[in-house]
Formats: C-alpha cells, sequence, structure tokens
C-alpha cells in the first residue's frame, strides 16, 4: 500500500492553512460588521436594484393597494381628487413652464419623480404637479409665483440655519466690498485671512482649505488622508451620506466605485474590533447626523413602500460611540473625518466636535458656511493638511478649483462668521432643549387626537414617523403643502427649520402640520377598515406585485 501523506509536505502546507483560516477569520470579522440587509451591502444593492421591475399602479389599483373596504377606496378617491383641485396650478403659462424645466432640467424631472414609490409615479405625477417656482422669502415664509405663501421647513437642505433675512444682508453686504475687485480669481481677497483665523478656532484645527461644495472637500479629506497614511481603505457607515461621488455614495441604484471603500455598522463593537484588526484603513468618515437614524439611510418618502420608518436619537450612546471611535482611531492611526457639511453650525458653534465632545482630525463643512453662496471648507490638523512631502519633491497629492476662495463667497463667509462669533449663539444643551420642547409638544398634541403620526428630532432636523403600517405615508407630503408647508423633495422624511422660528412661528406650523394629519385621515389613507394589513402582508404584497410584472414582462 502506498502511503499518501508526506510530513514533510505536511509541515510545509501548515503555514499556507494558518494564513488562509487568519484570513477566512478577517474576513468573517468584517462580514459581521456589516448591517444586515441591503443598507449595509452596497454593491448587492446596486445588482438588487437591476432586478426590481417598473410597474404602476392605475386606476383602482391606485387606491386598493392595500386591499380596503370598498367605501375607503372610495373615500381615498375622492379625497385624492379634491386635494388636486386645491393645489392645481390655475395659470396656463405657468404650466408651460414647469413642463418645459422637467424637459430640459434632468435634475427637475428626477426630483419630482422620485418624490413618491415608483408603484404609484404616474397618477401622482398627472395629477399632483408642485410649483417648483418662488418668487421671494420673508421671516421663516415664503411665496410662489401664484403668490401662495408657505412656512419653509426645507431648510435649503441645510444651508438656511439663520433665516433668509439676514443672508440676504450677508449677500448685500458681500457685494458691495466685493464690487471693486469682482471675479479675480487666483488671488486672495484680504478677508480671505480674518475667515482663516475664525475657521481655525471654531473647528480647533491648524489649517484650512476651500472647496467649491462640501462633496469636494470630503473628497479632498480622504485623499489627504490616504497620502499621508499611505493607506488606502475608506471607513463609512451604513446609510451616511458623504456626497454623490463613487466612493461613499449610498443607496440602492447608485453607481457606486467602492473599491476602496468599506460600508459598516455604526454604534458596533464588531466595527470596532475590524478598525483594530486591520492595517489598511486610512480615513473613517462620520456624518453626526445618523445619530438620528443609525445605519438608515436618509428618509425619504420614496422609499416609504412597507409603511415603516424607524429614526430615535440618543444623545448619550452616540457620544460614547464617537469616544470609542476617537480611541480605536487613534490607536490605530486611522484619520478621523467628521462631515458637518449638513449640520454645519445647527449643535453649536463648535459644531459636533464641542456637542458630542469629540476632537477630529478633520472637520469638513459646507453650505451652510458660505453665508447663502455654495462652499466647502476642509479644516485639518497640520500633520494631514499638507499637500505634498518636503524630502521628495515630486510626490504631491494635489488639490485646486478655479473658484475656490472667490470673492464673494469670502465676503459673504465673512459675515457668516462674524455673526456667529460675535453674536450670542446657543450652546448643545440649550438647543436640545427647546427643540426637543417643541418635538414633544408636537408629539403629545397627535396622541391626543389619535392621529398616528409623530416625530423625531436631532435638534432642528425633524423626520416624520407613522405608528401603523400603511402603504400611503408618502401621502402626507402632499397633505402638508396643502396645509401651506413647504417640504423639500425628500418629502416628510427630513423638516429642517431654520433657527429663526419664533415661539409663535412654531405654533402656526403645529397648527398646520396637525391640520394637514386630519384631513389625511379623514380622506381614508390611515382608516382602512377590517381589511387593514400588517408591515408583513405590505411586504408580501410588494413581492407578489413584482413577481406578477416580470412574469407578465416574459
Amino acid at each position: 500500500m502506498l502511503q499518501t501523506t508526506n510530513p514533510v509536505l505536511l509541515l510545509a502546507l501548515l503555514p499556507v492553512a494558518a494564513y488562509l483560516l487568519y484570513k477566512a477569520a478577517l474576513r468573517l470579522q468584517l462580514s459581521l460588521a456589516k448591517q444586515p440587509g441591503l443598507v449595509g451591502h452596497v454593491k448587492m444593492a446596486k445588482r438588487v436594484s437591476k432586478w426590481i421591475p417598473y410597474y404602476g399602479l392605475a386606476d383602482h389599483a391606485f387606491f386598493e393597494s392595500d386591499q380596503p373596504n370598498p367605501e375607503v377606496a372610495k373615500q381615498r378617491k375622492q379625497g385624492f381628487l379634491n386635494l388636486a383641485e386645491r393645489l392645481r396650478i390655475r395659470d396656463p403659462e405657468l404650466i408651460t413652464r414647469i413642463h418645459t424645466l422637467k424637459n430640459h432640467l434632468s435634475d427637475s424631472r428626477f426630483t419630482g419623480l422620485y418624490r413618491v414609490p415608483f408603484q404609484f409615479r404616474k397618477l401622482v405625477s398627472e395629477k399632483l404637479t408642485l410649483n417648483p417656482f418662488l418668487s421671494h422669502s420673508s421671516g421663516v415664509n415664503v411665496w410662489d409665483e401664484e403668490g401662495r405663501q408657505y412656512m419653509d421647513v426645507t431648510g435649503s437642505y441645510g444651508c438656511n440655519l439663520l433665516g433668509y433675512d439676514a443672508y440676504k444682508q450677508f449677500l448685500s453686504v458681500a457685494n458691495n466690498q466685493a464690487h471693486d475687485l469682482g471675479p479675480v480669481l487666483g488671488h486672495y481677497h484680504p478677508v480671505i485671512l480674518d475667515n482663516v483665523t475664525r475657521l481655525c478656532n471654531i473647528s480647533g484645527m491648524d489649517e484650512v482649505s476651500f472647496h467649491m461644495s462640501g462633496t469636494e472637500a470630503v473628497m479632498q479629506a480622504v485623499r489627504l488622508a490616504q497620502y499621508h497614511t499611505g493607506r488606502k481603505r475608506i471607513v463609512r457607515f451604513a446609510g451616511a451620506y458623504h456626497g454623490w461621488w463613487g466612493e461613499v455614495q449610498p443607496g440602492i441604484g447608485n453607481p457606486v466605485n467602492a473599491q476602496h471603500t468599506l460600508t459598516l455598522k455604526e454604534c458596533s463593537a464588531r466595527t470596532l474590533a475590524v478598525l483594530k484588526s486591520r492595517n489598511d484603513i486610512a480615513c473613517v468618515l462620520v456624518n453626526p447626523l445618523q445619530a438620528l437614524h443609525p445605519n438608515g439611510n436618509a428618509p425619504s418618502d420614496s422609499s416609504l413602500v412597507t409603511g415603516t420608518r424607524r429614526a430615535g436619537y440618543d444623545k448619550a450612546a452616540y457620544t460614547q460611540w464617537l469616544s470609542d471611535l476617537r480611541e480605536v482611531c487613534t490607536s490605530r492611526g486611522i484619520v478621523l473625518i467628521l462631515d458637518e457639511v449638513f449640520l454645519g453650525f445647527r449643535l453649536g458653534l463648535t459644531g459636533a466636535q464641542g456637542y458630542f465632545g469629540v476632537e477630529a482630525d478633520m472637520v469638513t463643512y459646507g453650505k451652510t458656511l458660505g453665508g447663502g453662496l455654495p462652499v466647502g471648507v476642509l479644516c485639518g490638523k497640520a500633520r494631514y493638511m499638507a499637500r505634498y512631502k518636503p524630502a521628495k519633491p515630486a510626490d504631491i497629492c494635489f488639490a485646486r478649483g478655479t473658484f475656490n476662495a472667490h470673492p464673494y463667497v469670502m465676503l459673504a463667509m465673512n459675515q457668516f462668521l462674524h455673526h456667529v462669533t460675535e453674536h450670542h449663539q446657543m450652546r448643545g444643551v440649550e438647543l436640545d432643549a427647546l427643540w426637543d420642547g417643541r418635538a414633544q409638544q408636537l408629539n403629545q398634541r397627535l396622541t391626543a387626537l389619535g392621529l398616528p403620526v409623530q416625530v423625531r428630532n436631532m435638534v432642528s432636523v425633524w423626520t416624520v414617523v407613522y405608528s401603523i403600517p400603511s402603504r400611503y405615508h408618502w401621502m402626507f407630503q402632499f397633505y402638508l403643502r396643502d396645509a401651506g408647508l413647504l417640504l423639500s423633495w425628500v418629502g416628510s422624511g427630513r423638516l429642517i427649520f431654520s433657527h429663526n422660528f419664533t415661539d409663535s412661528d412654531f405654533t402656526e406650523f403645529e397648527n398646520r402640520f396637525v391640520q394637514a394629519a386630519k384631513v389625511m385621515q379623514s380622506d381614508g389613507w390611515w382608516t382602512p377598515g377590517a381589511r387593514a394589513l400588517s408591515r408583513g402582508q405590505i411586504v408580501r404584497s410588494l413581492v407578489l406585485e413584482m413577481i406578477n410584472k416580470t412574469s407578465k414582462g416574459k
């Protein structure tokens, strides 16, 4: 009988086997640190997006997708038609201009279509056309071209912190001060020195670089982290938004190019274990807004297909998480980047660093800082900000932009910086008390009225959650519009208040919000009768719809 085992060969294979086991253990550790589901598996989410077929619910199916009693379906249809009539644009010329805009401005067409789940898109697009044009603003209100007045809770996607009247003043002063120089680019207006000094004091950082957008600022922060650490890997957390560039863009259908990106679970000991065990991680990106909905994508009404939205803010827990993360990053030489492009100064003058008591290596800012104009800013420790290596003159990390440090932007920014540093700004505890109290007040009133709606907030950024399953929660955005509240295209997923909302302004907002919820309920969207579906039944009905559509397509 031939001997089949060679001891020398076995000894030679032992290191190989040990290495393979080690790699397998690392891979398992990484898999366990990812958020379950598509939110934590970006590449798989991209593949799944190609399998979802388009289909539309029209006519009776639009109002009966959750199998309501016939009288409820009839009630919904009539309510929908009444709502469409109240929102109807009266001016034929304006309607023509809106159609022209959608035909030639792809952004407008996209946001218009993706306000609602695609199954309901056709009828909504036909009947619930919203006017995208605004004519003027004052206080917390804006007016469209037909003269309709709305309370603005879009926050201009985070830009409008102080109120539009303040930014009008900033822009007016900046325009006058920059007039003699004009848009001279490449050189600097002298005001840039004051901006840099104030930004370093506010952020606690050593150096500053200016960019055209928050996305650009984050891109440069990541590139510098990779350059100075000699590592390639980026860690971002499931659901977090850091701009629209491929390495960090979340979402089920986006064309991600995340070759170097690990998407891990936030607030997780398993994630900390991954950071401790790897030597290829250059930086960790944190968007503090995720504290409102950890490991969840930014809430949007277009994704309210199963009738659920989770949000909740635990400041103490998130503070501890950032402290633990800071400790691990320090021990492993990983650059910790706080992305405050969205939140900006909403958490107080020193931002998330002061609010949560954590020190970052780099901080990025965006639109909030521009005094009403577009901008991106990166503040960082000196050891990470250099774009060259003194001993190797050909080894550089080049970054530039023609409009970086534009004179008009720098002067508008200077007005903003003077305002927030020289006027009294609320500290984090004061902001928490004010906005948490307002949210609690609204929630108590909604509960007392038996309305299945609540709000969750992180200071002045709010999201709407629902206490019953429904396939029609996305309709609430149109009832809010009808009540005179202006929301961004993501709908009730994100309400952003400017900090010039007085108590009387908020009372008016509260009245309009409650009124919208009452009408939504009376129109039958939240009263499906005895055949109300559970969340599980809604999910199954969605799957069956997709299967039926796919089989018919074949």
